[in-house]
């Protein structure tokens, strides 16, 4: 669940804002060009719309400047006529580019996006000690980190006793080589224990999604063997990073990249799941718009649930008043589950007063059969209406 309480701001600003969304990818020579084009066909739009163009000059500088984050990705800002109050790198490029000036803040294209909204402490460690670097969603920018949440950080634990030696043969070497030997694994434990209590302060700190690991295997052993229990409960692992350089090697961010996505997948289809679970057992979950509005104007949900592409008509005015009553706010894709009219909500209370429905069935689920559909019974209700006039 995604909570944005950083939004409210811009939702309570008294109207018109602009709200832009852009594709900001710059993966080959031609993708700044591309933007350029694609920005001043939104520009134009914009000014007939009405929208100062001392604001959208301002708004034309903050685009061009190259982010510091590879790969796809794309930007969402919002603004009054007289500053902009929210402007953020996204980990992924919105479904479409979109600029509108209007009463109320568009939200939908960012919203669609909460899957992707995964914070990661990146963990590059060796013998001596680790690279720590922390990317947040408001800055996907893992490789520099530039961001507010914390800089890149290199834990080096002081103790240099780091190569175990290879001494010549003979018995009167035998207990140098130990002592040695001794030493050596007593530093590494040493600079494993100064990284771990600063991954364990961090985390507990900013709470991060997942805590990925790369790096010399010995030193990860180590590593894990000192981590705190809020560290190992996100603990993911990463193969081929090399402390210093494992994001200039296009093998491990694809690698990274796949660990990711594993975890999104994940999310998603653990956030299906407790879906089906409150309907099935407490039916403290709802689906459809009449009904999410009805709870949401009571202050009832505590995570709006919507479906990218299926939404209702009435989606921004419902992510509106989600976040404004404090309520966490999810996309589900449809491939995990099928939420009728593409809105549903897991409640904070119920009571006499609240909807009572189902979500409908997914195909060749037998425990959600008897489920409600409220599409499905809108249109059996219009065939039963439509045949008693026939006669």
């Amino acid at each position: 669940m995604m909570k944005l309480p950083w939004l409210k701001s811009a939702l309570e600003q008294d109207g018109p804002i602009l709200s832009v969304y852009l594709d900001t990818t710059r993966t080959d020579p031609n993708a700044a060009a591309e933007l350029s084009i694609r920005w001043e066909q939104l520009r134009t739009q914009m000014v007939s719309e009405g929208a100062p163009t001392a604001l959208l000059d301002d708004i034309h500088r903050t685009v061009q400047l190259p982010s510091a984050i590879g790969g796809r990705h794309g930007r969402a800002i919002l603004a009054s006529s007289s500053q902009i109050l929210v402007d953020r790198v996204l980990p992924v490029p919105p479904y479409q580019d979109v600029a509108r000036w209007g009463d109320h803040a568009v939200l939908l294209p960012l919203l669609q996006l909460t899957p992707y909204a995964v914070t990661q402490l990146l963990i590059e460690v060796d013998r001596a000690g680790a690279d720590l670097l922390l990317r947040a969603p408001e800055n996907p920018a893992i490789d520099q980190a530039p961001n507010s949440v914390a800089e890149a950080e290199s834990i080096d634990g002081g103790h240099d006793e780091l190569h175990k030696a290879r001494l010549g043969g003979g018995s009167q070497h035998g207990w140098r080589s130990n002592n040695y030997e001794a030493r050596v694994e007593d530093s590494w434990e040493r600079n494993a224990e100064a990284v771990a209590e600063k991954v364990n302060k961090l985390v507990m700190e900013h709470k991060p999604d997942m805590v990925i690991l790369t790096g010399d295997i010995r030193a990860l052993a180590l590593l894990k063997a000192e981590l705190g229990q809020e560290a190992l409960t996100r603990l993911h692992t990463a193969a081929g990073g090399t402390r210093g350089v494992s994001l200039e090697r296009a093998s491990f961010r694809e690698e990274l990249a796949r660990v990711t996505q594993a975890f999104i997948d994940r999310n998603q289809q653990n956030l299906a799941e407790h879906f089906r679970e409150h309907q099935a057992r407490d039916a403290a979950s709802i689906a459809g718009a009449e009904e999410v509005a009805r709870a949401l104007e009571r202050g009832q949900v505590e995570e709006l649930v919507f479906t990218p592409g299926r939404e209702p008509d009435n989606i921004e005015h419902l992510l509106r008043q989600a976040i404004l009553t404090d309520a966490g706010v999810s996309a589900l894709q449809d491939r995990y589950d099928a939420i009728p009219e593409g809105i549903g909500a897991l409640l904070r209370w119920r009571d006499d007063a609240t909807p009572s429905n189902r979500a409908a069935s997914m195909t060749g689920d037998p425990a959600r059969e008897g489920a409600v559909d409220p599409d499905r019974d809108r249109a059996l209700s219009r065939d039963q209406q439509a045949s008693e006039l026939s006669r």
